[in-house]
């Protein structure tokens, strides 16, 4: 291995060891634009310079504090609001309709956005809410975000955007009811920001909670990951989720030949549910043929 090949390996490791995620080779060529500011704070301008100044740390702390800025800068971070919209459409029409005629009894709805990035998906999902306050009156709703980029966290917790930001996947009137324009940029409503919180997590890491979510979004997450630590993620995911909860996935992303303790739901995009090894009363589950206008009706 050439000591050009071996730098690049060095970061991918990193990556790796610190996020379960794989610099795959179609991936690599947007290392060095990717790693640019950080070749700018420490006046290099290579990927081999890289790997030297990462041997040359004097502490652990040093060589922890520049890893962690390797890593953030590596991961892909992409996101915007209603991402995949055919996809995410189903949660108003399907998925909330569901779970609140089942937890009509406790009136609240547990959400985890694993990979949420900047927030964005975990803001959509407030919005719903907010679009609907007569049907959701009186019900506790907690939407739990969580990232392993400390930085991506940070963003999310300010709820505040950019006007580039602010335009992806929303229109003037949504920018309009949802956010106020401030001299900073576009700050998300107190009434979305309240039911919203986020947390640094590794998705291969133990649930954030010993709560079970009724609904757990991992979308665009787990492509990134290799297939052992992918079966890792989704037994965490598993774990995580009630027995009769959805989980929602990426439009490129499936759990067939992936898992065995989750199941596609019938003719839904991205939708499943646990197994009838994860959950004994699968049968009796929203995973179905039943229409979504007969679930929204109920």
């Amino acid at each position: 291995m050439d000591a050009h090949h071996a730098s690049h390996q060095i970061i991918a490791d990193l990556l790796a060891e610190h996020t379960g995620q794989h610099l795959t080779e179609n991936r690599r060529w947007r290392g060095s634009s990717a790693l640019g500011g950080v070749f700018r704070e420490y006046g290099i301008s290579n990927v081999d310079q890289l790997g030297c100044l990462l041997d040359s740390q004097d502490t652990q702390s040093q060589r922890r504090a520049l890893t962690q800025q390797i890593v953030e800068a590596l991961l892909n971070n992409e996101t915007y609001f209603f991402r995949d919209k055919p996809t995410f459409d189903q949660l108003p029409d399907l998925v909330l309709p569901d779970l609140a005629r089942k937890r009509a009894d406790i009136r609240r709805l547990s959400i985890w956005s694993a990979g949420c990035s900047t927030g964005q998906e975990v803001q959509s999902i407030a919005m719903l809410f907010a679009d609907n306050p007569e049907r959701w009156h009186g019900w506790t709703i907690d939407i739990l975000g969580t990232d392993v980029s400390e930085r991506a966290i940070e963003a999310a917790r300010s709820g505040l955007y950019s006007q580039f930001e602010v335009q992806r996947g929303l229109g003037v009137i949504e920018m309009l009811r949802h956010f106020d324009e401030t001299l900073a940029g576009w700050q998300i409503k107190p009434g979305s920001r309240k039911i919203t919180r986020f947390e640094r997590h590794n998705v291969l890491n133990e649930p954030p909670t010993r709560d079970r979510f009724d609904l757990i979004l991992c979308r665009n997450v787990l492509l990134y990951i290799d297939k052992v630590n992918r079966e890792r993620a989704f037994a965490r995911l598993a774990s995580a989720m009630a027995v009769d909860g959805y989980l929602m996935l990426g439009a490129g992303e499936t759990v067939v030949g992936q898992t065995t303790a989750f199941v596609p739901c019938a003719e839904r995009v991205s939708l499943y549910a646990l197994s009838a090894t994860q959950n004994p009363l699968r049968s009796h589950s929203r995973c179905d043929r039943r229409p979504a206008a007969e679930l929204t009706e109920r």
